[in-house]
């Protein structure tokens, strides 16, 4: 399991690739809009994991 803050660095990371590649995409929109939603997916992994929900799913 990684460490609270390898997971914000990762996030970091992930969120200034994902402004560097909106940057890109008037140039090269269509293979920069498949690399821009995976960032945006592997982002929002790592929010959850971060701020993660409290009690159980099974409830």
């Amino acid at each position: 399991m990684r460490s609270e803050d390898q997971v914000k660095r990762k996030l970091n990371e992930l969120k200034r690739q994902l402004d560097m590649m909106k940057s890109r995409m008037s140039a090269e929109e269509a293979a920069a809009n498949v690399q821009v939603l995976r960032l945006e997916d592997m982002i929002m992994m790592l929010e959850w994991v971060i701020d993660q929900p409290s009690g159980s799913y099974h409830v």
